[in-house]
């Protein structure tokens, strides 16, 4: 400020000296240095295309893009939706269109019959254009949104890919969920695919909007991967601590070791079988206790964490009874329900609770099972 006055004209800064020596010299390098980084620094944050492809859109570029936009480099970007090669080959980043896949150009197609890509070698369902962009951006997302550690990143990178990405990915590809000779019981519509899909205009709409409906179900993807996103890494992730707590502890209940009790209720089912699993105590726990707001919860552990068969389900004979009744039957006091499938119950004391589990370890198969 002392050895130049600034004057501002539209975009050129006017400088005057009073004096031109050595050290002046040097300043006004440094200055003309600084001001050439700036300008190359607005010029890097222009504004980036997404390039995915026009008329019906469906779940996995859909949330693709979605994603992109919780990433550094990509994060304030415009989205172009076409077929046009010339408008694909314009496009900073091109996802679900133009037949190419190439992680050093940005280009993440998987339409093509030479792709065969799967998220690693432990997966092997084909990636749709959501995992191809989870592949490559997942991990960053992860930490620009929860801030976790390395480590803490690998383990949500791989369980969010497992429990959301995946099925995206699945369905794109036409991976049926089932063996063809096995026929679903019922059908399920209200999954993130079907709703996304039905944001696309009817067929019989008379003004059809696709651009409408594809802002709306950029909405819809982005929360819920964010919604599945902070689960896992707010509530899921330290979960596992406690459940480890409680396997460590569950000889102080009961000498089986077949009974945990929760310090606090938390997500444990997929800890637990993951916990058993490095543990080499595959199938032996058998019922978990925690408390609630009205008393104590007894919980049957299923064969798996998406499974509705217990590994031992609570007594036949007090399935859909309820308080008096209830403990009448069990002969256990404090009693307030057993579901009608077994496989949840509830008591007023801890004691009760516990009780329920270990008159229902001792009793035959038949009445359990």
């Amino acid at each position: 400020k002392q050895w130049y006055q600034r004057r501002v004209r539209g975009n050129i800064i006017c400088l005057s000296f009073p004096r031109q020596t050595s050290s002046t010299k040097q300043q006004l390098a440094r200055f003309l240095s600084k001001l050439y980084r700036s300008t190359m620094s607005s010029s890097s944050e222009a504004i980036k295309t997404i390039v995915t492809h026009s008329g019906s859109f469906h779940c996995d570029e859909v949330v693709a893009c979605s994603m992109l936009s919780l990433t550094n480099q990509f994060k304030n970007s415009k989205i172009v939706r076409s077929r046009d090669p010339a408008v694909i080959a314009q496009g900073d980043i091109v996802v679900d269109v133009g037949g190419v896949y190439d992680p050093k150009t940005h280009r993440y197609d998987h339409h093509q019959s030479s792709f065969t890509d799967t998220l690693d070698e432990n997966h092997t369902i084909k990636l749709s254009s959501a995992g191809l962009v989870y592949k490559h951006f997942g991990r960053e997302i992860i930490q620009n949104v929860l801030g976790l550690s390395d480590i803490q990143t690998e383990v949500i990178f791989y369980k969010l890919y497992d429990k959301f990405i995946e099925a995206l990915d699945g369905i794109d590809n036409g991976v049926e969920r089932y063996p063809p000779e096995i026929k679903a019981r019922y059908s399920v519509n209200t999954d993130l695919g079907s709703r996304i899909g039905n944001l696309n205009p009817q067929w019989n709409d008379p003004h059809p909007n696709v651009e409408a409906g594809f802002k709306k179900a950029l909405e819809v993807g982005k929360a819920e991967f964010l919604e599945a996103l902070t689960f896992y890494g707010n509530a899921w992730l330290p979960a596992r601590t406690l459940v480890e707590q409680a396997i460590a502890e569950r000889f102080n209940i009961h000498n089986t070791g077949e009974i945990i009790v929760l310090s606090k209720y938390c997500p444990w089912k997929d800890h637990l079988f993951t916990l058993e699993k490095e543990q080499g105590i595959e199938n032996t726990i058998k019922f978990v206790l925690f408390s609630d707001n009205s008393g104590w919860r007894i919980q049957c552990v299923p064969i798996n964490d998406s499974s509705f068969i217990n590994r031992r389900g609570l007594h036949k004979a007090w399935r859909g009874r309820r308080d008096e009744e209830l403990s009448k039957i069990s002969e256990i006091d404090g009693c307030v329900f057993v579901h009608a499938t077994g496989f949840i119950g509830g008591n007023l004391t801890y004691e009760g609770a516990l009780q329920m589990a270990l008159k229902t370890l001792k009793a035959p198969d038949s009445e359990c099972n």
